[in-house]
């Protein structure tokens, strides 16, 4: 597999743990949905962000050598984290798109 597709994944990956992690927090939850998940929702949801955020180094880990791999996996935890949280200041609606699994008692 190309190494930008690798690297893509690698982003990708990021930026769905990162916003798996912020749901997985009441406050932000309220944001998305209007109100807080259920406590195994959440524990799902930070169970996820992790997991992504390990493909993610496996992946950044596939690419290249440990000390830039490293490097790289950071700097895509750096964006995803800042991207993450300019949606929820901006439209944080935008991040029901990362769990559609996810029930509300508003819908």
């Amino acid at each position: 597999m190309p190494t930008a597709l690798l690297l893509l994944a690698a982003l990708v990956a990021s930026v769905a743990g990162m916003g798996w992690l912020a749901l997985s927090m009441p406050v932000h939850a309220q944001q998305v949905w209007g109100e807080p998940p259920t406590a195994a929702t959440r524990r799902g949801l930070r169970i996820a962000g992790v997991l992504a955020l390990l493909v993610a180094l496996v992946l950044c880990l596939v690419v290249d050598h440990a000390t830039m791999a490293s490097l790289v996996w950071v700097m895509g935890l750096t964006a995803a984290a800042v991207g993450v949280g300019m949606t929820l200041a901006w439209q944080p609606h935008w991040l029901r798109v990362l769990s559609p699994w996810v029930r509300t008692r508003r819908g």
